[in-house]
């Protein structure tokens, strides 16, 4: 390092300066002035790549103040115009389309909507498959745009509040387990069947199962044994006529002559037959069937 030297002097002294002096040159010169442009030049190269870039995005992604591409901020939230893909699970608190038209949810796999509590457990979740639908929840409820109930099921039973419940299937509805209902009614022109392949099929009521036919007949057909049962009452036969084509006839050995006239008896274990008519009941006389 070159340190330069000053003298002093007084007046009236002279003194002889040194005929070598040393010159400084202040700057950056050589290799470090090249570096240096070069340093600058390439700082100067990445920010304009830098701002073509960020315009380049910008101009991509549809930037705007009021928001990006189809989605717009408004005061009521996020506002999306057209289709939109999600790869990440979505948290709303409500989702709903535009007046004039629907909200469509499509995924190739399912779709999945979950409710969660203040802790974060899943409370109810609609999954929405390729083969199934599922909903899993404590209570599942469907309301009419009025408010009313329409359906309703949880652990314990199912209601259905509709005036009418409509089965359209050609084999009519599948009951496992008992049935309580006030009516059971076909469509004008159809026919009602009550039908119980393998096992019984039973109709109680505390005040009484009425069975009407407006336009057609009503037939009750079994393989076994038909029971009408009446523990404090009556059982009625109303009708204009009544037919048991195949009552036994009883006989007591000696044919007799009924003249085409029979009455009807009863045995004790409830069996009926056909009795020779006479003056006088000849039941006990023609109880063979019994």
């Amino acid at each position: 390092m070159v340190r330069e030297q000053y003298t002093t002097t007084t007046q009236g002294t002279s003194l002889e300066r040194p005929e070598n002096q040393y010159v400084y040159k202040i700057g950056i010169y050589g290799w470090r002035k090249r570096c240096l442009y070069l340093f600058v030049l390439l700082l100067l190269v990445i920010l304009v790549v830098n701002l073509a870039l960020t315009i380049w995005i910008l101009k991509v992604m549809w930037f705007s103040p009021t928001g990006m591409g189809h989605l717009r901020v408004t005061s009521e939230g996020l506002r999306l115009e057209g289709d939109s893909e999600f790869l990440f699970p979505l948290y709303a608190k409500e989702i709903h389309s535009r007046m004039d038209s629907p909200l469509l949810l499509h995924s190739s796999q399912n779709v999945t909507v979950n409710a969660r509590n203040s802790e974060g457990k899943v409370t109810g979740r609609l999954l929405v498959g390729q083969e199934m639908v599922e909903a899993n929840s404590q209570h599942f409820q469907i309301n009419s745009n009025n408010g009313k109930m329409l359906f309703s099921a949880n652990e314990e039973e199912v209601v259905v509040g509709t005036d009418k419940l409509r089965v359209t299937g050609p084999e009519g509805a599948l009951f496992e387990h008992s049935v309580e209902t006030p009516l059971v009614k076909a469509d004008p022109f159809k026919q009602l069947r009550l039908e119980s392949p393998t096992r019984s099929l039973t109709m109680d009521a505390p005040r009484g199962v009425h069975i009407k036919a407006q336009g057609g007949n009503i037939e009750v057909l079994s393989h076994m044994d038909i029971n009408l049962q009446s523990s404090d009452g009556t059982i009625v036969l109303d009708a204009e006529t009544v037919r048991l084509p195949r009552l036994p006839q009883g006989s007591r050995g000696d044919g007799g002559s009924s003249q085409g006239l029979y009455e009807i008896c009863v045995c004790k274990d409830g069996k009926l037959y056909l009795s020779v008519a006479d003056v006088k009941s000849t039941c006990q006389d023609y109880n063979s069937p019994c």
